[in-house]
């Protein structure tokens, strides 16, 4: 299966799914307050099935899978005889709407809530963070953080994995400073403050730790070849499986990623490399394939895999909990990323993190694919990490959200009467317009990194 057809298939069934759970926490609340739902729609345009229950109620999946909603009789929208008039939106009291308003985004952090306890009582893998190294005059060597020490805190905050690690680090963009405490192997846990003031983070380019200057302990890459791509320059020159890379034009190689780098600064460019292959040593010419880059520039391309050991034993961990643990750590998870997301809103609004950072269906679904591909622990995480931001989004207080109606509710319940219609569907408009430039930017923004 191509990997377009799996992100579509991925992102469709993420998508459906989470937007399901978000119009049922919307139409569960509305019949529990004896609001006549009208239609339950999950996808948008033709219907592609429908039924409707005892209660009248129009179940429909459409045609376009982007979206769904819950249509309520509502005397604003429809002609409402008086014997219905007790079962319309609009009748009930203010508390009573901002509570169906509201089901939506709930729903979503209560179902990243059961995703979250399901994928720890299933346990994660998971790898300590032990810092490899730090490089040279980073943020961290600044700060005199040490390598060969695992993390264990940010601002205070334990942590067990690389990813919480991300998470925290994430939410420090715009601080000025950070504090970061690590333990020592055989000692004690010591802090270090970094100084962010010139911190620059793309998260496009680099991992969040890694353009602080804070390497990963990762298992030892070999000179070894253990894959070869079909029809690239590595197997046009003959290079095989289980050849130790020795030298490359008579000068001996460090290391994987310093051949890495020399390959990428040789496009169309011969290179003469020194191998051993089966206790012989030979020498190969291998010219680098050239494949142009997103900013324009050229790169050279070998098609080759090194071999990596295992990771150490030491490192490697599951983090397991039973029933009543795993759901404090859900609750935890899906509270640090609700945390997250309304502060990096708040940071787009500042300025701290650009606008080309912002990721659209294209990126969603790229990330549906891949981690679906990983496995079911990683679409777990990547579904309540989805779930939240759409909980999240429809919050903020843009009239056509979930967020904007509770703006106007509110409004209604200080001023005694509701906001006027004119002033409503003015407000819609705005909403509607400031959403779709967001849209659009973040659909730019997925394109310029295919």
């Amino acid at each position: 299966m191509s990997g377009f057809i799996w992100n579509l298939i991925s992102f469709v069934v993420a998508i459906g799914l989470l937007v399901t759970v978000h119009e049922f926490g919307h139409f569960w609340i509305a019949r529990k307050n004896k609001v006549l739902v009208k239609r339950f729609s999950i996808g948008f345009g033709k219907a592609i099935y429908s039924w409707r229950d005892k209660q009248g109620t129009e179940f429909v999946i459409a045609m376009i899978p982007l979206g769904g909603y819950v249509r309520m009789l509502d005397e604003r929208i429809d002609p409402v005889l008086p014997q219905f008039k007790d079962l319309s939106f609009n009748s009930k009291t203010v508390w009573q709407r901002m509570a169906i308003v509201s089901a939506g985004p709930v729903a979503n952090f209560l179902f990243a809530i059961l995703l979250l306890w399901g994928m720890y009582l299933i346990g994660v893998p998971n790898i300590k963070p032990v810092i490899g190294q730090i490089t040279a005059e980073s943020i961290a060597a600044k700060a005199g953080v040490p390598s060969d020490a695992q993390i264990t805190a940010i601002n205070g905050e334990a942590v067990e994995d690389w990813r919480a690690i991300s998470l925290l680090l994430v939410e420090q963009v715009g601080s000025q400073t950070v504090n970061i405490t690590v333990q020592q192997l055989e000692g004690s846990d010591q802090s270090y403050q970094l100084d962010l003031t010139d911190w620059v983070f793309d998260p496009d380019k680099q991992s969040v730790f890694g353009s602080l200057g804070i390497e990963p302990l990762r298992p030892e890459v070999l000179n070894e070849i253990s894959q070869i791509q079909p029809g690239s320059a590595a197997e046009t020159a003959g290079l095989q499986l289980g050849d130790k890379l020795i030298s490359v034009d008579a000068k001996p190689v460090a290391d994987w990623n310093s051949l890495v780098t020399l390959v990428q600064n040789s496009p169309d460019k011969p290179l003469l490399f020194g191998i051993e292959r089966q206790g012989q040593a030979m020498e190969i010419l291998v010219t680098p394939q050239s494949r142009e880059m997103a900013d324009g520039f050229h790169q050279g391309y070998l098609g080759v895999s090194p071999k990596v050991l295992p990771w150490p034993e030491h490192l490697l961990f599951t983090q397991q909990y039973g029933p009543v643990q795993a759901a404090v750590v859900g609750v935890e998870k899906t509270w640090q990323l609700v945390r997250l997301s309304f502060s990096m809103i708040g940071k787009f609004i500042f300025g701290d993190i650009s606008v080309k950072h912002l990721s659209g269906p294209i990126s969603i679904a790229q990330g549906a694919g891949t981690s679906a591909d990983i496995g079911l622990i990683a679409f777990i995480s990547f579904l309540a990490l989805i779930s939240v931001n759409l909980g999240v989004i429809n919050l903020l207080p843009l009239p056509i959200l979930d967020g904007g109606h509770l703006m106007y509710l509110v409004l209604e319940l200080i001023r005694g009467k509701p906001v006027s219609e004119k002033a409503q569907e003015l407000g819609f408009r705005i909403g509607a317009l400031l959403l779709l430039t967001l849209m659009g930017i973040a659909l730019l923004n997925d394109i310029s990194r295919l």
